[in-house]
């Protein structure tokens, strides 16, 4: 079934039930949050294929984004917004248009996450769940702001977050964002956090042996 949203287009990727806070400045997105209280407080956030997130034309965003729910919003002295939004599900964009408003509307539809043959993906699961607390344990201990969080049973829910925690580029965000079924998903992922990891222990063993970092011996 499709559904009429408006679009905000970001340098960022929101997966289903990740938390994103917004600092909302431009006067176009002033509106389109009060058009979103008026008509039931969800939004599109989608990620930016071309153009920019503030001022000047309107951005061209990717077709495969989330849908947010606007859960907190406080006005600030400067007349900004900050929201606080959670993500709800995949969408895909059917249709987009202007309908008059200075900001993007769009007909969209759900894009849920196939989950086929899931007895097949037990052992999968269980690795990738083992990559992502070991990446966090490192990303902790090499950022103060990280703070590591458990790890969700539900399958979906976990690859959701081992999709937004990864500190990796937009692109292969949105190619998590845009996978069609968990398999496929499972197996990206693993590919992806194989990689950090590997980059994060040269890292730390490179910090270790020059005593800098979070090894300094100073």
């Amino acid at each position: 079934m499709m559904e009429v949203l408006p679009l905000f287009p970001l340098n960022t990727v929101l997966f289903p039930g990740m938390p994103l806070r917004l600092r909302v400045f431009e006067e176009r997105y002033h509106q389109m949050i009060h058009y979103c209280l008026r008509t039931g407080g969800v939004f599109g956030v989608v990620l930016i294929r071309h153009g920019q997130e503030a001022y000047g034309a309107l951005a061209e965003p990717y077709e495969i984004g989330c849908s947010a729910r606007i859960v907190r919003i406080e006005p600030t002295y400067e007349g900004h917004l900050n929201l606080v939004v959670f993500g709800q599900e995949r969408l895909r964009i059917v249709e987009r248009y202007r309908n008059g408003e200075p900001f993007l509307l769009a007909k969209v539809e759900a894009y849920p996450l196939r989950l086929d043959q899931t007895e097949l993906l037990l052992r999968p699961l269980e690795h990738l769940k083992s990559q992502v607390g070991r990446y966090m344990q490192l990303l902790a201990r090499m950022s103060d702001e990280f703070k590591e969080e458990a790890l969700p049973q539900d399958p979906i829910a976990m690859l959701y977050l081992a999709a937004q925690v990864l500190q990796v580029p937009l692109a292969q965000k949105q190619a998590c964002l845009e996978a069609e079924g968990a398999e496929s998903l499972v197996q990206l992922l693993s590919g992806l956090y194989r990689r950090e990891l590997a980059l994060m222990r040269a890292f730390l063993e490179e910090s270790s042996r020059k005593g800098i970092g979070i090894f300094s011996r100073c």
